[in-house]
């Protein structure tokens, strides 16, 4: 953004702030407005003779040449349409070995458009997110998986299939009160 230039303000070191304000709100200064429309014409300008030009090639063309310019368009879409067909295949492949892996559908296909471009930074960044989550996972199913002691047990009297077999029925229904889950595996 443009500054004033308070040195072409005369005596603006001596005015009072009140004096300061106005004589900032009467400057007036360029802006550029006039430079930035005066090149706003002159591309328009330039943009009407080339599509002029453009005419006037065009209409100077033999069949031959127009034939040869129309199959060298026609080239080129078809190299740009396979060069997105085989980003597309890339991708999808990569895409899908990442799922099979396990990553989350929008980190696999994060990682795979990384993949194509050759963005090893975010290959490596989505890599750690990934490990970061089966570790947690597998912590998670640790825990889950870890059987519980029975309450009340501190461990010195563990009660064992043996002695479950032992007992009569009604000691038997107060495991299965306070351990349902020992009760399960000695009746199994």
């Amino acid at each position: 953004m443009a500054k004033i230039d308070v040195s072409k303000i005369q005596g603006y070191a001596e005015m009072s702030a009140e004096e300061k304000l106005k004589a900032l709100e009467d400057y007036e200064y360029d802006d550029g407005a006039s430079e930035i429309e005066r090149y706003k014409n002159a591309t328009s300008k330039a943009n009407s003779e080339a599509a002029e030009w453009k005419k006037k090639h065009n209409a100077l063309l033999s069949e031959d040449e127009k034939a040869k310019q129309e199959n060298a368009d026609y080239i080129a879409k078809l190299e740009k349409q396979n060069a997105e067909l085989l980003e597309e295949r890339d991708v999808a492949k990569h895409k899908t070995e990442l799922l099979a892996m396990g990553y989350s559908d929008e980190l696999a296909t994060e990682t795979a458009k990384a993949l194509f471009n050759g963005d090893v930074s975010t290959v490596l960044k989505n890599q750690a997110k990934f490990v970061d989550a089966q570790r947690k996972a597998a912590i998670a199913d640790a825990v889950k998986e870890t059987p519980r002691p029975p309450v009340g047990n501190d461990g010195a009297n563990v009660l064992t299939k043996e002695q479950f077999k032992k007992m009569n029925i009604n000691e038997q229904l107060e495991v299965f009160e306070k351990t349902p889950e020992l009760y399960n595996e000695f009746t199994k």
